[in-house]
């Protein structure tokens, strides 16, 4: 699942062959994400390692693109993937996650190729990067990102138009790289962001700490009474061998999740309706989000901030259980410390501060990416003056990691002409023009244009006393940059 939930489903894996491998062009200074004086930030131009070798492209794409894949100076394996007719410009996809381990997947890339050939397909170039790690670090994707687009330049030359593409927790990182790398003359001209993760990392993950309090709450398994302790804001101990079947295995322990309403006790289906109704998690998605807070929030909390706890639940109060005054007397409460929660901030949060024509595309029914992110995005771009700049537009679909590939070729071709043209396209041109690319693709057409997003703090509690929104500005950055040393990046 490409999301910030669970893992991408395994795909089917190419054979690679490397016919002959030749220089790039000289190496490129790293350009430093901080400022004079300060600890570096994450490199955003590595010198390459070596140039791209020709690859097998995904079935899909056999006869229509030549395809090649590497690694950059940073160590992130990339796909390149360019059309047999090709039409001179590429899109730089951002992919979701975070995947947890400590190297970069070679896999990931060529599999997100093949999720995305749509694109190829209508003609465009594709660079797509699986990072220099797994695990949490938003402008270390970011940074990589970027290599990657230069990689592609450097060996095939600069094309007549780049746009970025983001899925999922993708959708953060491409944001940030338009924010952080799309001020540069012509390395980007505009953005795709698809069911994105926009809240950003220090509110994006409130609903999942509350899922994390309250399902200790009701199920008192992850720990169980006798295993070690450890506050629940750190998702899982450090030294814990616990697994995903072994999570998976509590949770249908406490809740029968996966079992049928009849096969599951009084007191599970009791739990499963609490836990339910108190977090918002629709049912198809809990054990992933459970998941998330579990693995996802061990990597960021001990692995990228030294152990401090970005996150709180201190003030919040919870409703819709059989009892709420027990739930909320009996609830774990911690406040977040404020150097790990700043830092968190740093790296993840959005500014707004774009200067590219935005298009977003989201299904209302996401089960992992609330729709209302992108009212969390629309706010933060018209806090930053830039709301003039973003089109948004929202399909009657009820998946997160993948929507109709109609759908994915008439927001590229949109976000094409809007860049070339200077004419923005509306929820209304966007539904209408759709028809078009499903006689192609067959996939349909699912555009509300009416709909529009209820608030982010309608769906996800707010903090009292949290942090104000935007995050940071740019001196608090600054201040904060230490964060791509010891911190979130790598």
């Amino acid at each position: 699942m490409n999301s910030p939930h669970a893992p991408a489903p395994v795909l089917p894996l190419y054979r690679r062959r490397r016919l002959r491998s030749a220089a790039l062009a000289a190496a490129v200074a790293a350009l430093l994400l901080g400022v004079a004086g300060e600890a570096p930030a994450v490199p955003a131009e590595p010198s390459p390692a070596g140039a791209p070798a020709v690859a097998d492209c995904p079935e899909v794409l056999a006869g229509k693109a030549r395809c090649y894949t590497g690694q950059d100076g940073n160590g992130a394996h990339y796909a390149l993937a360019v059309p047999i007719r090709w039409n001179g410009s590429l899109v730089v996809h951002a992919h979701g996650g975070p995947d947890l381990g400590d190297a970069s997947d070679p896999a990931r890339s060529t599999e997100d190729l093949e999720r995305w050939a749509v694109m190829v397909e209508e003609g465009y170039a594709w660079a797509g990067s699986s990072y220099r790690r797994g695990g949490y670090g938003t402008r270390m994707a970011a940074a990589d990102t970027e290599s990657v687009r230069r990689v592609f330049t450097d060996r095939f030359g600069k094309p007549g138009r780049t746009y970025l593409h983001g899925q999922s927790w993708g959708g953060n990182v491409a944001a940030k790289v338009a924010e952080t790398y799309g001020t540069k003359p012509g390395a980007y001209d505009g953005v795709l962001l698809t069911n994105g993760v926009l809240g950003g990392g220090s509110r994006g993950y409130d609903y999942r700490v509350d899922l994390r309090v309250v399902y200790q709450y009701y199920c008192g398994n992850h720990p169980r009474p006798t295993e070690p302790r450890y506050p629940l804001w750190q998702g899982l101990r450090p030294d814990s061998t616990m697994t995903s079947a072994g999570l998976s295995a509590r949770l249908r322990e406490c809740t029968g999740f996966d079992a049928e309403p009849a096969g599951r006790s009084a007191l599970q289906q009791r739990n499963l309706d609490d836990i339910l109704a108190v977090t918002g998690i629709p049912e198809r998605s809990l054990e992933s989000h459970l998941r998330f807070a579990t693995f996802t929030f061990r990597d960021i909390v001990s692995t990228r901030l030294e152990g401090r706890n970005p996150f709180s639940n201190r003030g919040v109060r919870y409703t819709g259980s059989h009892d709420d005054r027990a739930l909320n007397a009996g609830v774990e409460r911690f406040s977040a410390d404020p150097g790990a929660r700043r830092d968190l901030s740093w790296d993840s949060d959005l500014t707004g501060r774009v200067s590219l024509p935005v298009l977003t595309l989201h299904a209302i029914d996401d089960p992992t990416a609330f729709v209302e992110h992108e009212s969390a995005y629309r706010a933060t771009l018209r806090g930053a003056g830039r709301e003039h700049r973003l089109v948004q537009s929202f399909t009657r679909e009820r998946e997160h990691s993948g929507l109709s590939s109609a759908e994915y070729a008439n927001s590229i071709a949109a976000l094409d002409r809007w860049a070339r043209s200077g004419r923005k396209p509306t929820a209304r041109s966007l539904a209408a023009s759709c028809a078009a690319f499903d006689r192609t693709y067959g996939t349909g057409c699912f555009y509300d244009p009416g709909f529009r997003p209820s608030p982010y703090a309608s769906r996800v509690l707010p903090r009292p006393g949290g942090l104000g929104w935007p995050a940071m500005t740019a001196g608090q950055e600054r201040a904060w940059s230490r964060i791509d040393g010891v911190g979130i990046a790598p």
